[in-house]
């Protein structure tokens, strides 16, 4: 758990900017936004197809760019 106890004579604002310090690099938030929604595992074949389409489209584009 994180938490920032105020220190003697420090004000609210430095506090709240020393915990958000703490939070981030903590990365807490990066984890939540990653983890937001649940994906599921693909399938090799899948992965497969897709690099097959992704290698064909980037053949494509390389070819038309030569005869531009």
């Amino acid at each position: 758990m994180i938490y920032a106890t105020k220190k003697k004579g420090e004000s609210n604002e430095r506090l709240m900017n020393r915990f958000k310090q703490v939070v981030q690099r903590s990365r807490i938030i990066l984890k939540a936004k990653r983890e937001r929604f649940h994906k599921k595992k693909l399938q090799k074949r899948v992965i497969r197809t897709s690099a097959v389409k992704r290698a064909e489209h980037r053949a494509r584009k390389a070819k038309q760019q030569y005869y531009s």
